[in-house]
């Protein structure tokens, strides 16, 4: 590695930084010579370093012309009965160019990890505060060059780290189809305001880390797309862990979810994530699509159906819904794949080591757009301990692991990322011989909020979510294309409505080959063409 200098500036670096350093690695740089010699170019970096940080943050520039910014204001509570808006704005093309514009009147709420310049950003809490983005990121540019409108931004749980809807700083996200029941999360506002039938939001827009978008859209009875690893660019984004985070779209309906998905698609330049991406007009070919899945081929993943969290009932309503791909022409076949059942440890080392990495500053290995401003504002808020004691469980398990990994296990990353290429491997061995691979999206149904409030304990807020997302992690670690799709509905047996005969979604997962988002939407699209869920 190349040292262009010798000559420092800097008082501020001595021998006690080299050997300092020396005391942390266990070993000892013995020669005196050497030692003054690492520290004049340990002076050499630090002037580096200082010449840097002395430097303006680049940042993308917006068009606040052609994509102005109107009504910017936290909602009142009458405007916001499911809690599900973090920040309302109306942002509409005000140049549109001729020609076809796909999203033309579709109104769109954009899940608060996503960067919309000057509307403050939330992330769903109190760790952080009073962080307004300067850019936009990448999909919202395009949302809007094809003629859609920003409503807001939706309510993300606490800096994405829960896979229910009560962790929010601004209150529990309420789901649409039964008050005092969880949402899902992390995309909980997302699902919520997409179907609350007294809001017109007709997409949503979702981050999924481990099943951010798919458990709010099973919970929710929407219809959820992680799609392909780099298909969509997180430019612009908070990202979690960059190896498994991936935008999404939520809607009511499959084609429409295919309309959104063929808006934003597709590789920016910027985010090296998607440089190989392969996109295909997927709206435009499930419009031009029969609806029969002759010749198609779909294997039940058994390992899917066999974890001791997934509930008798919901397997029973999956199964009941899978054979209908049978009466609509397609070969249905059970399929086993033993390391499915570890997809969930790998997510595990990925996300609490690469989420604490991402978030102490020190990620590494990506191309790309990064919310610099954001990064400085976390590195800040992890060494005050009133911002510390406001931030939620699962955050603070994320730095407790990350840190405790770094010390105890420090090759677990890159363990781990050898670990989920099998498993990409392995799903991709079944699906040489099957188009698809089904199974539950979630275990049980929606559950009744947890209890919030100043005595609560971390297994007391993360406890309703235990096993929810184990049959959803393993393909953010894999990269495929996987459509959550309600499919039943099963009658509530917990919490406050429990034997009201009120009932709540069942959701069942399409899992796809990469970049064969195509196949997921017909089959989606026939299935749900022919069958109506909320009666089944």
């Amino acid at each position: 590695m190349s040292v262009f200098t010798f000559d420092s500036k800097t008082t501020k670096v001595t021998s006690d930084d080299i050997i300092a350093i020396n005391n942390q690695f266990g070993v000892e740089e013995k020669d005196a010579t050497s030692l003054d010699q690492y520290t004049s170019l340990l002076a050499v970096f630090h002037d580096a370093c200082e010449e840097l940080e002395s430097m303006d943050d680049f940042i993308p520039s917006v068009d606040y012309e052609r994509f102005p910014r109107e009504a910017i204001h936290r909602p009142e509570e009458k405007d916001n009965k499911l809690n599900a808006w973090a920040y309302k704005v109306t942002i509409k093309d005000q140049k549109p160019k001729e020609g076809r514009r796909l999203l033309e009147g579709h109104k769109v709420a954009v899940k608060d990890c996503v960067a919309v310049a000057g509307v403050p950003m939330l992330l769903g809490t109190d760790f952080i505060k009073d962080y307004v983005p300067k850019t936009d990121a990448t999909l919202i540019t395009r949302l809007l060059e094809e003629g859609a409108i920003i409503k807001g931004k939706s309510v993300c749980e606490n800096m994405c780290h829960s896979a229910t809807s009560h962790s929010a700083a601004t209150g529990p996200v309420q789901n649409a189809l039964a008050d005092g029941y969880s949402t899902g999360g992390s995309s909980s506002g997302s699902a919520a305001l997409v179907m609350d039938p007294n809001e017109d939001v007709t997409i949503g827009i979702s981050f999924d880390n481990g099943g951010s978008s798919r458990l709010p859209g099973a919970w929710s009875g929407a219809v959820a797309i992680k799609p392909t690893f780099g298909l969509i660019p997180c430019t612009g984004s908070a990202s979690n862990e960059a190896t498994n985070d991936y935008p999404g779209v939520l809607t009511q309906d499959v084609l429409t979810n295919a309309m959104g998905l063929q808006a934003i698609a597709g590789s920016d330049g910027i985010d090296d994530r998607g440089f190989n991406s392969i996109t295909t007009p997927y709206y435009d070919d499930l419009l031009a699509s029969d609806k029969s899945l002759k010749g198609m081929k779909i294997g039940i993943l058994k390992e899917g159906f066999d974890s001791p969290a997934v509930e008798e009932r919901v397997k029973e309503s999956c199964l009941k819904a899978i054979a209908q791909f049978e009466a609509l022409g397609a070969v249905v076949e059970e399929v086993s794949i033993p390391f499915h059942s570890k997809g969930a440890l790998i997510w595990t080392g990925i996300s609490k080591l690469g989420g604490y990495l991402t978030k102490t500053g020190a990620a590494i290995g990506r191309r790309g757009y990064v919310l610099h401003d954001l990064d400085e504002k976390l590195s800040e808020a992890i060494h005050d301990q009133e911002r510390w004691e406001k931030a939620y469980p699962s955050t603070k398990n994320i730095y407790y692991n990350g840190a405790y990994a770094t010390k105890k296990f420090p090759t677990l990353y890159s363990k781990c990322q050898n670990l989920s290429l099998k498993l990409k491997l392995a799903y991709n061995k079944a699906l040489e011989e099957y188009d698809l691979l089904v199974l539950p999206t979630v275990p049980y149904v929606a559950r009744s909020h947890a209890v919030v409030g100043p005595d609560a304990k971390p297994f007391d807020l993360l406890g309703k979510q235990l096993g929810l997302s184990a049959n959803t992690c393993g393909f953010n670690q894999s990269g495929h294309p996987v459509l959550a799709l309600p499919c039943g509905m099963l009658p509530i047996q917990e919490g406050p409505l429990a034997n009201s005969g009120t009932k709540l979604p069942v959701s069942l997962q399409l899992v796809g080959k990469w970049w064969d988002e195509k196949t997921i939407y017909k089959a989606a699209y026939a299935w749900e063409q022919n069958n109506n869920w909320k009666e089944m």
